[in-house]
This record gives structure tokens, C-alpha cells and sequence, in this order.
């Protein structure tokens, strides 16, 4: 996310998206078949589908719907193998995105990522054309009622955290990529397991937006999202509170 005012802008619009609960399904499952291919079909000694599972009871997915798509990740013949894969690319305005994607079809994901940016006033990048303007973090993020902002704090500096970002909405902990897993495994020992967790892509500048320019980059990024391949998109952008209002009210 680009910052703690990129983090509030995004989750504003996601409130709409959420909707969208059959979209949303799908991603979910491929980060749980993934997760379970990977690393095991036990939570309990693997954290990333510990992780994904936490975020598909948050979607309200069905117990069935997790325990079937773990079953059928560690079975012997699936017939499923996802790439994770990372497109990177330009938006309305000069804004830098960071697409990543599960896919079953390199080459399908590709053309359909191209198209959506070139339709939108955007541009596929090469690898490396703008990932130098962000930094990869792990980002844990508690609901607010879990613990004071000193408790929070406090944790999360003693195992190591880089930063802590609480108001009324939550606790948002960064942290280098490297020491993630270890300190997400300190504050769930002591906070319990996190509303989310995982790598962000945060912007180290962000871009101004105006009105028009931002009103089609909403349009773009919402159209990435609801390709069934893309998982997340994350960018520079910065939207005053006044535009977002009106684009959103």
C-alpha cells in the first residue's frame, strides 16, 4: 500500500468490491490451494496458508469451500499447478503498479494484463521498471479493539518491527520482508492470529492525481481485479480526501 493514507483510499473502495463475493472466492482458494501445495495442509506449521485461511473466514467462505480446496491441493494427481508471477506496469496520471498474479496460463494472464492497462491509458513494463520505486514489507494488520496503541507498539518494536500505524480503524505493523514471518509468529503468540498479514509492495514516493486522471485509474485497477488470475495491484498513487469523497460518495 503506498503509506497509511494509500491504506485508508484502498480499503474505502474495496468496501464496494466486496460485493463481489464470488470473485473474491476464487482468489481466495488459489492463495489456500497454493499455500497448501507449497508448504503443507497443516496451518499450524504453515503460515501463509494460515494466513489465507484467516482471510477466507473474513470472507465468510464456507468451512467446506477451505477444506475441500486443501484436500484437493495435496492430492496426488490435481491436475492444478499455479505460477505466482509479477507484471509491472503504468497507469492514467504517470502512477507506477504492481500486479501480482496466480495463474494456470502464463501467457493468457500476460495478454489479458496487457489489454486491460492499453485499454485503460496504461502500459506493461518490463521486469524492473518500477518495483525500484517501492519496498516489499511485511505488513500485520490487528483491528483496533485487540490491543492499546502502546500494547501494539511496544510488541511489535521489541520483535523488531520497522514501523506501527494505529487510529480507529486499526493497527497497521510493518516490517522488513526477511523478519515477517518471525515477528507475525511474536504478536500472534501475544495478540492472537492477525485480521491480515502478508508482503505489501509499499511506494517509497507517491504521485499526485488529479480528479479526471484518478476517476480512470479506479476504473483500471477495478477491472485488473475482477480478472479471476490478478490477486493484488498495488500502487503510487495519492488521491486527496476531497477527491476521493467525490468519487466515492
Amino acid at each position: 500500500m503506498a503509506g497509511h493514507s494509500q491504506f485508508k483510499n484502498i480499503m474505502h473502495r474495496k468496501g464496494a468490491q466486496d460485493a463481489k463475493r464470488a470473485k473474491i472466492f476464487t482468489k481466495l482458494q488459489r492463495e489456500i490451494f497454493v499455500s497448501a501445495r507449497l508448504q503443507g495442509p497443516d496451518p499450524a506449521s504453515n503460515p501463509r496458508l494460515r494466513a489465507a485461511i484467516i482471510a477466507a473466514r473474513n470472507a465468510n467462505m464456507p468451512k467446506d469451500n477451505i477444506d475441500r480446496t486443501i484436500k484437493r491441493a495435496t492430492g496426488a494427481n490435481t491436475g492444478d499447478e499455479y505460477q505466482e508471477i509479477l507484471y509491472e506496469g503504468y497507469g492514467n496520471g504517470g502512477v507506477a503498479l504492481i500486479i501480482e498474479t496466480l495463474t494456470d496460463n502464463r501467457n493468457r494472464t500476460a495478454g489479458e494484463v496487457r489489454a486491460i492497462l492499453s485499454k485503460n491509458g496504461g502500459a506493461l513494463g518490463e521486469s524492473n521498471s518500477v518495483s525500484f520505486q517501492f519496498e516489499h514489507l511485511g505488513e500485520i494488520i490487528y483491528p483496533r479493539d485487540v490491543a492499546g496503541t502502546e500494547a501494539i507498539f511496544e510488541a511489535a518494536v521489541e520483535a523488531g518491527a520497522q514501523d506501527v500505524q494505529s487510529d480507529e480503524d486499526g493497527h497497521v505493523v510493518l516490517c522488513a520482508k526477511e523478519e515477517f514471518a518471525q515477528i507475525r509468529d511474536s504478536l500472534e503468540n501475544r495478540f492472537g492470529a492477525a485480521q491480515r498479514s502478508g508482503l505489501i509492495w509499499q511506494p517509497l514516493t507517491t504521485v499526485p492525481v488529479d480528479e479526471d486522471n484518478a476517476q480512470s485509474l479506479f476504473k483500471m485497477i477495478d477491472t485488473l481485479e475482477d480478472n479471476d488470475d490478478v490477486q493484488r495491484v498495488f500502487s503510487n498513487f495519492d488521491i486527496s480526501d476531497e477527491i476521493m469523497a467525490k468519487l466515492t460518495g
